[in-house]
């Protein structure tokens, strides 16, 4: 029994997708096969007007082949299987069909329906991906059209007796090539997702203009290392950076999850350090340098100075302040440690405190506080009311040694120590330093005791202890500060103005900018220093600031005291070096803001020049008050929040005036 397509039927009929399809695909098969007989009518050979359409079956196809073709194949008996039970459908409300009829059409390459049918909620469709038709696993309805195909009715077995005639080997090869060409194209137009038909994908009419690599500024193209599409940032990388290699294996950064295929590898690998990468034959390597300044790769070695330091100059800012025991501290000390004349922070900060107030870790948090969480401090002591902080920049601190400290009391008045000095001594790179801090005896005319204290104090205080020489060649027993490559002495020394009340009042008002030079004329310590009866081999920077002593609380005036005691110079910074030109004051100048104390604060900065070390340095390990900082920092964010808040609550008060 035949159907009117002319196609036997099949005892195990195929179910079809619905009704509609399958009268669709008789109406083409009817039309096909008037085409085939017209075609064949003249000289019998099986000609194609055009390419078949993607409805064309693969039944529809094979029904043209002529008699010699269908004659040579092999056709196998095939036990047809079962239908396959429809599945049942979730019904789907309004939202979601509006839904699919806009997606359905938004690409060419999605599904026009749900394969799952697994919709959200939300109407959202999963995309079927588009997967090419594989021979081995074909659908139900795929296997009984090939069946049916292969077996041909008595009517379509019959063949054109002229193309039996005209056609040879060669002629029945060339059209079996021809069949199996466009079969092929068939198949690939076909596109089968699921048993369900797809949208053929759309070509352009004309080729894409070419697209360049670098479509983005490189600041994108850097911000994703790992994006695959970023093909050219290895190369940007390597001219960035300078290298495109680190430590880290590939599947260390696979098995993290950090990158997905071999382009986010390198890309990775070229940025995750900035550190120099260390081939292997150079840490096989042995050299009799190993552990002097000019071994490569040392810690404290040259290379690692210009690493951090290319023109080997450090800055450091050293202050002396006389805080005559006052409790109560300045609300702000950035005028004080962070003058604007510099446009950058040092790297070091020296603070030496004579007569400190009663509560000298507050004050220390202050100090943190106001350096923030770029600076650690390294050190501090103390020696009855004498205090000393050293601050440095927490980059810097791998390349301290250990720190030591020594103290000598000068004059014992009562319990509480209150004149004498304070030494901290370590060593940067290789450059080995001193800071002392003194508070030497007041009295206008008591120069000699204070010459005595100086001698007392560079003969007394043993520095270093375990910190080796840098150049003990050059150093004495008698004089610490010969044991030292950069010494810096600050403090109170109390030298005075020889001079009275009023001609210095009328120098002051004669000259109230920073032409101080007439008073410098009548300083004990100028004059001192230049007979060479203290502070030998010392230097001072150019005076230009006004005396920091005495001062009324509060004010900017000096003495009103019954005392009337005379304006002087008597806090300093005083520095010396082993080598010539190595160190180079910048500024030195008083903090006139700070008004706590009948002392104004004094500071100076300097440009010291650093040389490199060897490896046989203590190191300090990078040890520093970890409880300061955290303290420091947090007050300091707390303050400006506080700052922040009293601003906003002035911003939405308001003031209401009735005249």
């Amino acid at each position: 029994m035949s159907t009117p397509n002319g196609f036997p039927q099949h005892s195990g009929a195929c179910v079809t997708q619905s009704t509609e399809g399958g009268a669709v695909q008789d109406l083409h098969a009817k039309k096909a096969g008037k085409a085939a007989k017209a075609a064949a009518g003249g000289n019998g050979v099986l000609t194609f007007g055009g390419p078949p359409s993607v409805g064309t079956s693969l039944n529809e196809t094979l029904k043209l082949l002529p008699d010699e073709l269908k004659a040579n194949m092999k056709i196998k008996s095939i036990t047809p299987r079962p239908p396959r039970k429809p599945r049942l459908e979730r019904a789907a409300s309004l939202d979601e069909k509006s839904w699919r009829r806009w997606r359905r059409f938004r690409t060419s390459q999605e599904s026009l329906t749900d394969p799952n049918e697994t919709s959200s909620s939300n109407g959202s469709l999963q995309e079927a991906s588009l997967s090419p038709p594989i021979t081995g696993r074909a659908s139900p309805c795929h296997q009984c059209s090939q069946r049916n195909s292969l077996q041909s009715s008595p009517d379509a077995s019959e063949a054109s007796p002229m193309g039996k005639s005209r056609g040879g080997t060669s002629d029945l090869g060339k059209r079996a090539s021809e069949i199996s060409s466009a079969f092929g194209g068939l198949l690939r137009g076909k596109a089968f997702a699921g048993s369900k038909p797809r949208l053929s994908q759309i070509m352009p009419a004309r080729p894409l203009p070419p697209m360049e690599l670098n479509v983005a500024s490189h600041t994108l193209r850097t911000a994703n290392r790992i994006d695959s599409d970023y093909m050219d940032y290895r190369h940007y990388s390597q001219h960035k950076f300078g290298r495109v290699s680190s430590s880290l294996s590939d599947t260390r950064l696979h098995g993290n999850g950090m990158v997905y295929d071999s382009c986010s590898t390198d890309s990775m690998k070229s940025t995750f350090s900035l550190l120099t990468p260390i081939r292997s034959k150079d840490v096989r390597s042995r050299s009799y340098l190993e552990g002097s300044l000019l071994a490569n790769g040392a810690l404290l070695g040259a290379e690692e100075l210009s690493k951090y330091f290319p023109d080997r100059n450090i800055g450091i800012f050293v202050a002396t302040w006389n805080m005559q025991g006052q409790k109560e501290l300045p609300v702000n000390l950035d005028d004080f440690l962070l003058p604007t004349d510099p446009d950058y922070a040092q790297d070091m900060y020296v603070i030496g405190v004579q007569e400190g107030c009663p509560d000298r870790r507050e004050w220390e948090i202050r100090l943190q506080e106001t350096l923030g969480p770029h600076y650690v401090m390294l050190y501090s002591a103390a020696h009855g009311v004498l205090y000393m902080s050293v601050f440095i920049r927490r980059d810097l601190i791998w390349f301290c040694s250990e720190v030591e400290y020594a103290t000598v009391t000068t004059r014992i008045v009562s319990q509480i120590k209150t004149k004498g000095a304070l030494g901290i001594c370590f060593t940067f790179f290789g450059t080995s330093f001193l800071f002392i801090t003194s508070h030497f005896t007041s009295g206008d005319s008591k120069v000699n005791e204070r010459k005595l204290d100086y001698n007392k104090t560079i003969q007394a205080l043993t520095l270093p202890k375990n910190v080796p020489d840098t150049n003990p060649y050059r150093s004495s027993s008698s004089d610490v500060t010969t044991r030292f490559d950069e010494v810096f002495w600050f403090g109170d020394f109390n030298f005075r103005l020889n001079k009275d009340r009023e001609t210095v009042d009328s120098i002051l008002n004669q000259n109230p900018g920073t032409d101080v030079s007439k008073l410098l004329a009548y300083d004990q310590l100028t004059s001192e220093m230049s007979r060479g009866s203290i502070f030998k081999g010392f230097q001072e920077a150019d005076i230009h600031f006004r005396p920091s002593y005495k001062f009324d609380i509060g004010k900017d005036s000096y003495d009103t005291t019954s005392k009337q005691r005379t304006p002087s110079y008597t806090d300093r910074v005083v520095y010396r070096s082993r080598y010539r030109d190595d160190i180079q004051a910048v500024k030195y100048s008083s903090c006139p803001v700070i008004k706590t104390s009948d002392h104004r604060p004094v500071f100076a900065l300097f440009r010291v020049k650093v040389r490199p070390g060897r490896d046989n340095i203590p190191l300090a390990a990078g040890q520093f008050d970890r409880e300061l900082y955290l303290i420091g920092i947090k007050r300091r964010i707390t303050r400006e929040l506080q700052k922040r808040q009293e601003q906003k609550d002035q911003k939405s008060s308001s003031i209401c005036s009735i005249s």
